[in-house]
């Protein structure tokens, strides 16, 4: 009987606030919310972005004073000072100069390696050296110019998580990534020690990445542009810039683990094929447990750039240009993003998304709360392509087969009355266009009418790698509290959009409860597509006690009470500004000398269970004896 994998634990940071017990979808949300836990979602981010200050304040007391203050500098929201002035990108001009006697003076230690033609030197003294030039010469001097575009899915401002560790100038997103990881643990309910008793360390995972690597200064960023900036290129800057480095830093500083590894790339469908390398991995029982995520931190100039030159983001003169009714003379940077209608192009952000998956033996065994499942997730790629970033046909497959298995899992009455889709929608104009006729025809080849489409970029903008993270936590907030988060940008549905069996919704719409799966689609540069088929926890439990049976599901529940009671304390204090980063530098560090090693397994100092060694030949049958 192949394994389902079950999500047991969730958390991360966006522009939304945290991830875990549903925070940060809860500020999508925020207006349709009972009033208490309005109230209790504006506390939470006053304290995440240090507007608390330390005082004992209470939750309405944040809410009142800091609400307004709360909304501005949460979502999608202009470029604030602390990533770059907008109205000054700072840039090197280049120039060509006819000098007829040119002289400046120059330290000795100063003048460059190659003297440049035309330079001619006289010393000063020993320390002193003066230029004269006569002739052409070029020169980069320093310059700035206002961004073409200026909006953002920044982290709430006032956040910053090289705050809450020793962070030894870490890149951006792997600052994010020890946030992200340690509060998807801590959302268990159970401690690392309890898994670590439990499971053997060759069956613990972790697979995270980032798409695009750490592209600022602390990564590779700065060590590309160091030699021309004139500066120092650091030690840490290659190694840090990895794409793989936020598996690698949890491994390595959040949990100790020393079993399968990865770090998967695809584009802006990475989160979808870390997760994928997860679930195969638990349902053919290679692994019991797996932390999996993406981390992203674009928001730079340079990626800025690099996307705004291929036409991708936003810009924001064709903003105006399609509000240009509205006589606005400042671009509306809360409405960057608009899916499926008319649009200009997406908007950059950052998110660090993690969620620990276990096998569903594990789950009950242990007692954890099963907040979804995932029994599939379809990767293909595009074809033959004329560019390498325009959409192909690979997302009708991976979106066909999703929806195949849920039709297979779920019969065809509910696949066509229960289940939505969190739909990648970047709000390009080529996105809504080949996303929306995936998306329609493959509800017309099942029979599906009315098939409510959502997409949360427009609350949180583009992550990238880290985009399908974000879609997944909404689809968990949506069964929790009933909400799936409305387009508001949406003001009208672009002429070009196929709907014939799709329904898209300016407003929030109250189905969540009603959903008994959803899809996660993600579609990815370079033909990197992914769908993920979603169980909602009522739909996992049904499944869990038919594979199990009514006593197992019965002494998992009564288990489940410690767990929840655990995992409620940590929200408690993390909703008050106290996060408990995991965070181990050279705490536990583990040398060869102190494994123990025979011909049955290994065993390694702070794991209960050993790695065993006495393993099946997978060819035998077909060997001669």
């Amino acid at each position: 009987m192949s394994h389902l994998p079950v999500i047991v634990g969730f958390g991360g940071i966006n522009a939304a606030g945290r991830s875990s017990f549903h925070h940060g979808y809860r500020r999508l949300v925020l207006d349709v919310l009972p009033e208490a836990e309005r109230i209790r979602t504006l506390a939470d981010l006053a304290h995440l972005m240090r507007l608390a200050d330390g005082k004992p304040v209470t939750a309405q007391q944040l809410a009142t004073e800091h609400g307004e203050h709360v909304r501005r500098h949460t979502l999608v929201r202009r470029i604030e000072a602390q990533y770059f002035d907008v109205n000054a990108l700072p840039s090197q001009r280049r120039l060509h100069a006819d000098a007829a006697d040119m002289r400046f003076q120059l330290r000795v230690r100063d003048l460059p390696h190659v003297i440049p033609p035309r330079w001619q030197l006289r010393q000063i003294d020993s320390a002193t050296v003066e230029i004269c030039i006569s002739g052409s010469q070029e020169f980069l001097v320093p310059d700035s110019h206002p961004a073409l575009v200026t909006s953002a899915g920044q982290l709430p401002t006032g956040f910053d998580p090289e705050h809450l560790y020793p962070s030894r100038h870490h890149p951006r997103a792997l600052q994010m990534t020890v946030f992200g990881a340690s509060d998807a643990l801590h959302s268990m309910g159970r401690s690392w020690e309890e898994v670590t008793r439990q499971v053997a360390p060759d069956r613990i995972a972790v697979y995270a990445s980032s798409a695009h690597g750490q592209v600022d200064d602390y990564g590779m960023g700065g060590m590309l542009k160091a030699p021309w900036q004139g500066k120092r290129t650091s030690s840490k800057s290659c190694p840090l810039g990895f794409a793989e480095m936020p598996a690698d830093f949890i491994n390595a500083y959040v949990l100790g683990s020393a079993g399968p590894t990865a770090g998967i790339l695809g584009a802006c469908a990475t989160f979808l094929y870390n997760l994928e390398r997860a679930t195969v991995d638990i349902q053919a029982g290679r692994i019991d447990f797996a932390l999996v995520g993406a981390a992203e931190a674009p928001i730079t100039p340079e990626v800025m750039e690099g996307y705004r030159a291929m036409g991708a983001l936003g810009e924001d003169a064709r903003l105006l240009e399609l509000d240009k009714a509205l006589s606005l003379t400042q671009v509306d940077n809360t409405r960057a993003t608009r899916p499926f209608g008319y649009n200009a192009g997406f908007t950059i952000a950052e998110s660090a998304q993690f969620v620990v998956v276990t096998s569903d033996a594990l789950a009950l065994r242990m007692g954890l709360d099963i907040h979804a499942a995932v029994p599939g997730i379809y990767v293909n790629a595009d074809g033959v392509k004329k560019s390498i970033s325009a959409p192909g046909i690979g997302n009708y497959l991976s979106m066909g087969k999703a929806t195949a298995l849920a039709a297979r899992l779920l019969g065809e009455k509910a696949l066509r009355s229960q289940t939505c889709v969190q739909a990648h929608g970047t709000g390009t104009p080529k996105n809504r266009v080949t996303e929306s006729h995936v998306l329609d025809q493959i509800a017309g080849a099942f029979g599906i009418d009315n098939w409510l489409v959502a997409s949360i970029k427009c609350y949180t903008g583009h992550s990238l790698g880290a985009a399908a993270g974000d879609q997944f936590m909404a689809a968990l907030g949506a069964w929790q509290d009933g909400w799936i988060p409305g387009i508001f940008t949406l003001d009208e549905i672009a002429h070009d959009v196929h709907r014939q069996h799709l329904r898209f919704s300016r407003v929030h719409v109250e189905e969540g409860h009603d959903m008994a799966a959803c899809f996660i689609n993600a579609k990815g540069f370079g033909g990197n597509n992914a769908t993920a088929l979603l169980l909602s926890p009522a739909t996992t439990q049904t499944l869990l006690t038919q594979r199990h049976g009514t006593s197992v599901i019965t002494a998992w529940q009564h288990a489940r009470e410690t767990t929840r009671a655990n995992a409620g304390a940590y929200d408690e204090r993390a909703s008050k500004g106290n996060y408990q980063l995991s965070y181990r530098y050279g705490d536990g560090v583990v040398e060869g000398e102190e494994l123990g090693i025979n011909r049955e397994g290994v065993v390694i100092p702070g794991f209960a269970q050993k790695v065993s060694l006495e393993l099946e030949n997978p060819y035998e049958r077909y060997m001669k004896s």
